[in-house]
């Protein structure tokens, strides 16, 4: 994909783009999964590359209070694991020591600021 293409894509400049692509800029977490959702990627692949393990080859552990949220939200298997990799991306990796778990009520708050961020089509209310 061309950067014009991903541009277009993710509705960022090809400037953006260039500057993003030779490190002479840092991307946003909203812009990062802009790019992610235009290359049909996940941000942990974008910020892992090679290394990345799919879904099918790794563990998956689901915190219980992850799954409770889940519930409460109505949210499918795959909205879950999303927000579950979202959740590790993005917030876990900003913190230099291991962050608290997260409540059911935090969970249920991380989905929906997500979600009125990023308007996600299918998500929970």
């Amino acid at each position: 994909m061309t950067q014009d293409a991903l541009a277009t894509a993710a509705g960022l400049s090809k400037g953006f783009i260039s500057e993003v692509e030779n490190s002479k800029r840092n991307i946003s977490a909203q812009n990062l999964l802009k790019v992610a959702n235009a290359l049909s990627a996940s941000i942990q692949y974008l910020l892992e590359g090679g290394e990345y393990q799919s879904r099918e080859h790794r563990s998956i552990v689901i915190p219980p209070e992850l799954s409770k949220a889940a519930e409460q939200l109505a949210l499918t298997y795959a909205q879950t694991l999303s927000l579950l990799e979202t959740y590790q991306s993005v917030v876990a990796r900003r913190r230099k020591n291991l962050p608290k778990a997260l409540s059911v009520e935090d969970w249920v708050e991380l989905h929906r600021t997500i979600d009125k961020v990023f308007g996600h089509e299918g998500s929970s209310r």
